[in-house]
């Protein structure tokens, strides 16, 4: 058995998380929450969370509402096949102030503080894709 340092190492998710109804590629059918991490879990940390999409068909017509955070935001997509691993495995419409941006390969996007961020689209999942967001506030905040 491994030992750890409890207080500082995340082993499950958070409890009793409170998101929004987004729908869509964001919903207990087609995704999976990994891990999510904020001062309430562990005092002092910032926001980051881990989400499994996995494949299906699914029309992702539903999406976070435009919005911005007070703080720089990083989002990353990750495809799965361990042959060519830029390969997202999936086709991802996302909008950065108020520019559209469709990826078909694994990517970081940089929200910088204040720039409007969303919709986000998720179409055409062929792999499961990886994704996980951060930025150095205390919890999720958005502000539309």
């Amino acid at each position: 058995m491994q030992q750890f340092n409890s207080k500082y190492i995340v082993t499950e998710p958070k409890q009793n998380l409170v998101v929004p109804k987004w729908g869509g590629n964001l919903s207990a059918e087609t995704s999976t929450r990994v891990m999510y991490l904020d001062s309430d879990v562990i005092p002092g940390a910032f926001y980051v969370e881990c989400v499994w999409f996995w494949p299906g068909e699914i029309k992702d017509e539903a999406s976070p509402e435009p919005h911005t955070h007070e703080y720089a935001e990083v989002l990353g997509f990750f495809g799965t096949d361990p042959e060519n691993v830029k390969d997202l495995g999936a086709e991802i419409e996302f909008y950065i102030d108020g520019e559209r941006n469709v990826m078909d390969q694994s990517f970081l996007a940089f929200v910088p503080a204040g720039v409007v961020h969303n919709p986000l689209y998720i179409h055409k999942i062929t792999r499961p894709v990886f994704h996980f967001a951060t930025f150095p506030g205390k919890s999720y905040t958005g502000k539309t």
